[in-house]
């Protein structure tokens, strides 16, 4: 390939040391080899990589974390526009701001602002990448306390399709402001966001009651009534696993923030019933941040479905407890079958208005998410079926998807993540911005 004009990153291709690392994800399903792998240092070697993808009719992919479950970054036969080294974080803990680089992980900007006793809403596994988390919303453990992660950016500085570099805010390039909160994708390449920070300490508290079986559907019924009146210092949780090869149910909270208010809290736990074990766990905001890592590690084959639930009936419970099984269902083995998650919502998330962002929905009560992971090729029919059915059964009491939740639901998925008047804005904004739809791999938003 020659040499790439006005390029000052690093080009890498097939053959290339370093190439399989470079193309490697999150999700060990995907393996597809891009013609290039652009690894650029600043917005101008973006600038060069679009325009160079563009000239050359090749497909253009972008990558940070890489923890989109299909793999949306590694482009078959394109270009891989790899924002990686675009990683620094500066942090003014005066102004309670943080620049940082469109290529950089949570851990970095978690890390950064935590020195001063700072954050904003950043996720809930360090290793994903502040891009793609925050484009598409961005939820974590302080999103009831001071708004989702795309609720705090000030300014993003972003790559059009046609290879300028405008930066976009209240000011300056408000449509555009608009629909980078929550559009994920689809309007160009951010290389640098603008955060609000918030004084919120260092500490944070873990709770976790575990239940039998026979316990679980009260003790969930209960938590269910606990989520209207929550402290917004808390994110109600709820989880169906395995464990020792048999299912249980876990109900419980993270707290950031003074854990001694937060274990106070805990009396209002222990009424739910009593559990078969406890977990109360003090630590560093930090330590919260990375504690998921090692289970969502790269590497691992995986797949996962999303909901929205404005309510949650008793049915809806049921059907989580029961992980998508058939009710005649005799002697399963729970060890296959997907783990389930319910998060809370409402607080900050709700004061926000759904027409001040892309991102929609901000009326859920709680978020459902099923994944299944495992390592050998010879089980993916098996475990993606079971999770589509786990999904299946949670969808007749769902009213919408997390843009970032989707996979391979294609356009109908869109239209379950964005109400129509609010989705024909977008695909408006997507016409003016992108109207090839250059930026493509990604939940799209057709231009109209």
């Amino acid at each position: 390939m020659t040499k790439i004009r006005d390029f000052a990153g690093e080009l890498i291709q097939p053959g290339d040391g370093g190439y399989d690392r470079s193309r490697a994800v999150w999700n060990g399903m995907v393996d597809r080899r891009p013609a290039a792998i652009l690894r650029c240092k600043s917005a101008e070697d973006v600038v060069a990589a679009v325009r160079f993808a563009r000239e050359s009719d090749l497909e253009i992919a972008v990558k940070c974390g890489g923890h989109s479950v299909l793999g949306l970054s590694v482009p078959n036969g394109g270009v891989m526009i790899d924002l990686t080294p675009i990683n620094d974080v500066r942090v003014d803990p005066v102004a309670r701001r943080a620049w940082v680089g469109g290529g950089s992980l949570l851990r970095n900007l978690d890390v950064a602002a935590q020195e001063h006793g700072l954050a904003t809403t950043a996720g809930n596994v360090s290793h994903t990448g502040v891009g793609g988390l925050t484009l598409g919303g961005g939820m974590g453990w302080l999103a009831r306390r001071v708004g989702l992660a795309c609720d705090n950016v000030e300014a993003f500085t972003v790559v059009t399709a046609e290879g300028r570099i405008v930066r976009a805010s209240e000011s300056d390039n408000p449509d555009l402001f608009w629909g980078l909160r929550g559009g994920g994708g689809n309007f160009g390449i951010v290389t640098e966001f603008e955060f609000r920070l918030h004084p919120v300490g260092v500490q944070a508290l873990l709770v976790d009651l575990v239940f039998d079986p026979a316990e679980a559907r009260d003790a969930l019924r209960g938590w269910r009534d606990l989520l209207a009146d929550a402290p917004r210092a808390a994110t109600l949780t709820a989880s169906a696993t395995t464990a020792g090869g048999q299912p249980v149910v876990s109900v419980g909270y993270v707290w950031v923030g003074d854990v001694d208010e937060g274990r106070r809290y805990l009396s209002t736990f222990r009424e739910l019933g009593t559990p078969a074990t406890e977990r109360v766990m003090e630590m560093t905001y930090v330590e919260l941040q990375g504690m998921s890592d090692d289970p969502n590690g790269h590497g691992r084959r995986r797949y996962s479905k999303g909901h929205y639930l404005t309510e949650l009936s008793d049915a809806a419970i049921d059907v989580f407890v029961g992980r998508g099984l058939p009710a005649n269902a005799t002697d399963p083995d729970w060890s296959r079958l997907p783990n389930g998650g319910f998060q809370a919502y409402g607080g900050a998330i709700e004061d926000v208005g759904d027409d001040d962002a892309a991102f929609s929905h901000r009326g859920t009560l709680v978020e459902f998410g099923c994944g299944t992971t495992w390592m050998d090729p010879e089980e993916d029919g098996g475990r993606v079926s079971a999770a589509r059915a786990y999904g299946a059964a949670v969808e007749p009491f769902a009213s919408g998807v997390y843009v970032n939740a989707l996979g391979d639901e294609g356009q109908d998925g869109v239209r379950r993540a964005y109400p129509a008047g609010k989705l024909a804005r977008l695909v408006e904004l997507k016409r003016r911005y992108d109207p090839d739809n250059a930026f493509h791999l990604n939940q799209n938003i057709r231009p109209a």
